[in-house]
């Protein structure tokens, strides 16, 4: 459940801490007040893209942060995913902390529980958190993609489904190497011997990962182990053995600003980066000392080195690759080579084609039969409300339409039907259904939908647009039995609705001197009867509207 969220310099935010509950939070403003500001914020801390237009004028960076406390049933799974991406819970086992900074230059940061997250860990946990139902989400039903996934996220089917796409892609990419088999040739052939013949070679050179760039290294170290040695050894004497070395004279100097130091104290941090400087000028000597006891001048390794150059370097010319390189086309040459011994072998290539063939059908076959039974599950329940939502005798079927052949998706084709009244057959949900019948339905949809959701936290933003009225109050009741097993927000225009919520935060704006500021507002009971008053008769507030909106509320 989303406990508190904070925003700072976003947008016409100055300083915002929220604290929130559990069950139905309303959310209501004038128009450009700043309401869906609040979910934008929230999707930011959720992984959305960022642009350094959400910074407030004048400022640098903005910041968001949302606080998750980890209801019982969902903390195994949650906690198993953070352990595995290395976020491990707050000491109380049930806080989380996604936090999100969008910088003037474009840049943006994200952080789970303090630690540095990508933008797909922050998705993939807030997908976890939050499920936000946009204002034109009613807009997504029209697509046939969208469809499906919505009957599938429903049923609980993805991760079948995502078997199903898997298998296909193994049978279609075994297929397309059966018919390259069968319209081969005798190239084929000639091009096997070429490639076995090209992998013995290339074997026995045997090119090592990094081997390159190794041996131009030792072979620059034995080329110049004269000057190396000579070159170490003269920085050694003018370092340490000579009688006017430099470490005798900075061991003097020292000395004596040391003993300066204890007159005049400004002198004591030159003395010490004097004595900074011996130190590393010892070490210095030390190294090159240790580095003289090691080196040697070694012919007979050297000739071995240039042999060994001029073999890699010659098969890289001759097969006209990079010299480092060598190694991975070893490897490519080895699996070309199997991939087409394989491909000769058409009768093996057709037993896996059957068998796959299989396998995909069997899983799409359950994909099928377990989209059948959830299809008609879900048309039921949202045909049931819509009754309640001003389209009696309509309903919702959920057509499976059969495929020519099977797809990466299955062996049908997901379509939504809907009959907007009694008596008339239902059709395709873009040909039939009004704007403000698929704003209803879309609502209907998502809120059945959210009651089998394992999501703590529901947003829904502006979805009863295009409604009013009885139906008005009805989608506030759904929302309202909603929030009693999850946490509800809604960004709302509608009193019937706001009047159903458990809590009700006002925002508005003001300006600040030459700035316009947003403001935040929990509303108490009186607070509320103003609210609502101003919902239904807008700017002139009368006593008949204050009655009415007591009524409203009196009913929640």
């Amino acid at each position: 459940m989303l406990q508190t969220i904070s925003l700072r310099d976003f947008v016409i935010v100055d300083q915002l801490e929220l604290d929130l509950t559990s069950g139905f939070t309303v959310l209501t403003g004038e128009t450009g007040a700043g309401k869906s500001i609040l979910l934008d914020a929230l999707s930011l801390a959720l992984g959305e893209r960022a642009d350094s237009s959400q910074i407030r004028e004048g400022c640098n960076r903005a910041e968001i942060s949302a606080l998750f406390r980890i209801e019982p049933n969902q903390s195994k799974e949650l906690s198993k995913w953070l352990d595995e991406q290395g976020f491990p819970l707050e000491d109380d086992g049930q806080s989380l902390v996604l936090k999100r900074t969008v910088e003037a230059n474009g840049r943006s940061r994200a952080f789970i529980n303090g630690s540095v997250a990508t933008l797909t860990q922050l998705r993939e946990a807030g997908d976890q958190l939050v499920d936000i139902h946009g204002q034109h989400a009613h807009q997504l039903l029209l697509k046939g993609g969208a469809q499906r996934e919505l009957l599938d996220s429903h049923a609980g089917l993805l991760p079948l489904a995502s078997e199903v796409a898997t298998a296909f892609k193994t049978l279609a990419d075994s297929h397309r190497r059966l018919e390259q088999a069968e319209n081969a040739g005798q190239d084929v052939e000639r091009e096997r011997e070429r490639l076995q013949w090209q992998l013995d070679e290339l074997t026995d050179l045997s090119p090592q990962e990094g081997e390159w760039a190794n041996i131009q290294s030792e072979h620059a170290r034995l080329a110049n182990g004269a000057k190396l040695i000579g070159g170490c050894q003269e920085a050694v004497d003018i370092l340490s053995d000579a009688d006017n070395s430099l470490e005798s004279t900075l061991s003097k100097v020292c000395v004596n600003i040391s003993a300066l130091a204890e007159h005049d104290p400004s002198l004591s941090d030159i003395s010490q980066s004097l004595e900074s400087a011996s130190i590393q000028l010892d070490e210095a000597i030390h190294g090159l000392n240790r580095y003289l006891q090691k080196i040697d001048l070694d012919p007979a390794r050297l000739a071995q080195v240039e042999e060994r150059m001029q073999a890699l370097h010659s098969a890289a010319r001759k097969y006209r690759a990079e010299t480092d390189e060598l190694p991975k086309l070893l490897l490519e040459t080895a699996e070309r080579l199997d991939a087409l011994t394989a491909s000769q072998n058409i009768e093996a290539l057709r037993e896996q084609v059957k068998q796959e063939e299989a396998t995909y059908l069997k899983l799409a076959k359950q994909l099928t039969q377990k989209r059948s039974k959830a299809a008609k599950e879900l048309g039921e329940l949202v045909t049931s409300a819509m009754q309640d939502l001003s389209m009696a005798g309509g309903r919702l079927e959920i057509a499976l339409v059969p495929l020519n052949e099977g797809g990466s998706h299955g062996l049908e084709q997901i379509e939504f039907l809907v009959a907007g009244h009694a008596g008339s057959t239902p059709r395709s949900l873009a040909k039939v259904a009004s704007g403000g019948e698929l704003a209803r339905i879309s609502l209907a949809i998502s809120v059945i939908t959210s009651k089998a959701s394992f999501t703590p936290t529901l947003i829904f933003d502006e979805v009863d647009a295009g409604i009013g009225g009885a139906v008005a109050e009805t989608v506030g009741k759904l929302l309202h039995q909603l929030g009693q097993s999850h946490q509800i927000l809604c960004v709302t225009h509608l009193p019937q609705v706001a009047a159903q919520g458990n809590h009700h935060f006002k925002i508005s704006k003001s300006q600040s001197g030459e700035k316009t500021v947003s403001h935040v507002q929990v509303l108490c009971r009186t607070e509320r009867v103003e609210e609502v008053a101003r919902m239904l008769g807008g700017a002139t507030i009368t006593d008949t509207t204050r009655r009415h909106a007591r009524e409203l509320l009196e009913q929640n």
